[in-house]
């Protein structure tokens, strides 16, 4: 299908995004906190709207993106070597400053599922840095003189949702010993943390020589 990307491009994306979502940060945290504190419904229902976001974030990529080839494939490029210094500067602060997996006291006032989606939402689509991560982290993915981006950004977008579920949906399940696990597990963090650096800084690495030539 002329939508999807080669096999290539997509495994590279497909171990991007995987990465992405064991790493704990901040999702994780929203995820497995919801969990503990409000059951399992409710941090799904939480899930379901950070999602949701994401799909709204491809939308405006996907247009923007291929928008910006059709008026200036300059501008395209200087995008894409801009996205690739981004993720090797979220590779060095992967290291620098490790996970950012931190369970507080939540508040135990009761949510409809609704609520939690509209919270899962509304953090998805007012953080700012998944607003600069996707709108550097999927154009690395697809060619200026492609005639397919803009769909081949909306597939990538929603591939994404797709590869991340197999790895959050447990976390939700079992966020109880997940939690404690990562608590005591300090040095298995690092190691995810290292992992991340190395997967983007390899995809920075290789845009930036890429566009160099």
């Amino acid at each position: 299908m002329y939508f999807i990307p080669e096999m290539q491009v997509l495994a590279a994306f497909a171990v991007a995004g995987v990465v992405l979502a064991a790493t704990p940060g901040p999702d994780m945290t929203l995820f497995i906190g919801r969990a503990l504190s409000k059951g399992r419904l409710a941090a799904f229902a939480v899930l379901t709207g950070t999602m949701t976001g994401i799909v709204v974030h491809t939308v405006l990529v996907a247009f923007g993106v291929s928008a910006l080839v059709v008026a200036s494939p300059t501008a395209f490029a200087i995008l894409k070597t801009g996205g690739a210094a981004y993720l090797l500067w979220l590779a060095v602060q992967a290291i620098c400053k490790g996970s950012t997996f931190r369970l507080g006291a939540v508040a135990e006032r009761r949510q409809s599922l609704l609520a939690n989606w509209s919270h899962g939402l509304a953090v998805n689509l007012l953080n700012p840095k998944i607003i600069i991560f996707f709108m550097t982290f999927l154009p690395q993915f697809v060619s200026a003189d492609d005639p397919d981006i803009r769909d081949k950004l909306l597939f990538l977008g929603l591939f994404f949702n797709l590869i991340s579920l197999p790895v959050i949906v447990p976390m939700v399940l079992a966020a109880d010993r997940l939690a404690i696990w990562l608590k005591s597990n300090k040095r298995i963090m690092r190691a995810i943390d290292y992992c991340f650096a190395g997967v983007f800084s390899v995809f920075a690495m290789r845009i930036l020589l890429t566009e160099g030539k």
